[in-house]
């Protein structure tokens, strides 16, 4: 498969997860827009990566793997800020009963 394909999967992936993220005022929605970039980053490296392997063939083995790296370093940075992020909303829900961004406003004053 072309490599791009995958770009524009992920330019895809990436645009619907702003437009979710930007629109959406529920905390959870936002948190799973935010994955949705972050998956879309991830398929672009392991689409480069896959790229760069390609390119150079059998002649060097470690070739290609940079990419699938940063994927797993991705992934762990993403599994902490779901944990801490709902850890947040479900403290929010038990002190408002909301998990409306826009409520998060009145709490200032």
């Amino acid at each position: 498969m072309p490599v791009e394909r995958y770009i524009f999967l992920a330019i895809a992936l990436f645009c619907i997860g702003i437009a979710g993220a930007l629109m959406r005022r529920n905390a959870i929605i936002i948190f799973m827009c935010i994955e949705i970039m972050l998956n879309a980053v991830n398929l672009l490296l392991v689409a480069f990566s896959k790229m760069h392997h390609l390119q150079h063939g059998a002649a060097n083995p470690s070739a290609g793997i940079d990419g699938q790296l940063f994927v797993f370093f991705i992934m762990v940075v993403a599994a902490a800020e779901v944990s801490v992020g709902l850890a947040i909303i479900v403290m929010m829900y038990r002190n408002v009963h909301s998990i409306d961004i826009n409520f998060l406003n009145r709490l200032k004053h």
